[in-house]
């Protein structure tokens, strides 16, 4: 049979097909803010202590061996994170951060128990758990 003989699909079907498959994907697709969300839920049973800072911030260069040891010697505890606001600046801005360093302590199901701005000591940072009932 020739070329000329075969039957031919309309072009406008394969737009169709075209359309059908670009909607599914859409459709099936997680929203972007679903996938955020997903991303920022941290599951967790310990209070967080989160460092909001930059690393090359003086200050925050000044914590950062401080957020080390306390993630070494009090895992068991608590929870250290430290986000570069610099790098990734919506981070920041869920925490309504003004100045950097803060860190923020938070209790194990999220809720915000005290701040603090600017350079924050070990000694400070544990007596600080202690006044807010955590048994070090």
């Amino acid at each position: 049979m020739s070329a000329a003989g075969k039957a031919r699909v309309p072009a406008w079907v394969w737009v169709a097909l075209l359309a059908a498959a670009a909607a599914a994907v859409f459709i099936l697709r997680p929203a972007a803010d679903e996938r955020d969300a997903a991303e920022a839920t941290v599951v967790t049973t310990l209070p967080r202590l989160i460092d909001l800072g930059a690393d090359k911030c003086v200050p925050c260069k000044m914590m950062a061996p401080v957020l080390e040891e306390l993630t070494a010697e009090y895992a068991d505890r608590f929870e250290v994170e430290f986000i570069d606001v610099w790098k990734q600046p919506e981070r920041g801005d869920a925490y309504a951060v003004n100045l950097i360093p803060t860190q923020i302590f938070l209790a194990a199901d999220g809720t915000e128990l005290f701040r603090h701005e600017g350079f924050f000591a070990k000694d400070d940072i544990l007596a600080k758990w202690r006044e807010l009932g955590l048994e070090l």
